[in-house]
């Protein structure tokens, strides 16, 4: 499947701002595979793990107060996401990452870096994180709505919440890094990060 990253208002049938019940009517072919905390510090950000019959995940959306107002597509079994016709999902990083560096150079995008080192714009509220797969690691996006955008590529201060940013870190060359450190004294007290 392949959905249309609209910045800001929405990606593919999915608007910003659309309760749990209306996300789960417009994914034809996907049920809800489980509902939990998607945050240490906001207990009530709900995050709905949406996926296919034979229970892959595809969709994770992101709640708060009943709205949907994040969206992070699977590498492997999610849509696959554009913007402006250009992959996000399921890229090389590098190469990903060159097309944000080349808009960014030519002024079409303000392309910035969370301290975890994973590039984003803010202006589109669109962060790309990374992945394991089976042909090694690759992209998936994860988007906002205009009200989260602010500082969204910020992963200490914007609206994506915790669980997104836990795991494999975007790649540099020779470090195979992954957030949080082994032995990292974490501030989540009894949360636990879902997948």
């Amino acid at each position: 499947m392949d959905w249309e990253l609209m910045p800001l208002e929405g990606v593919g049938p999915l608007c910003f701002g659309m309760r749990i019940a209306e996300v789960a009517a417009v994914l034809p072919g996907m049920t809800e595979l489980r509902r939990f905390q998607a945050d240490p510090s906001f207990q009530e950000t709900v995050g709905v793990e949406f996926g296919t019959g034979r229970a892959e995940p595809a969709v994770y959306a992101y709640f708060v107060d009943g709205r949907l107002f994040c969206v992070a597509g699977d590498a492997i079994h999610g849509p696959q996401v554009t913007l402006w016709g250009r992959e996000l999902t399921a890229c090389v990083p590098a190469d990903l990452e060159r097309f944000l560096l080349h808009a960014h150079g030519c002024g079409v995008l303000d392309v910035s870096y969370g301290p975890r080192g994973n590039p984003g714009v803010n202006g589109l509220g669109l962060v790309v994180r990374v992945q394991e797969a089976a042909s090694g690691v690759v992209t998936r996006p994860v988007m906002v709505g205009r009200t989260w955008a602010d500082r969204c590529t910020d992963d200490w201060e914007g609206a994506i919440p915790e669980c997104e940013w836990v795991g494999r870190l975007w790649p540099q060359p020779g470090e195979k890094g992954s957030w949080p450190p082994p032995g990292y004294k974490t501030h989540w007290g009894g949360w636990q990060p879902p997948f």
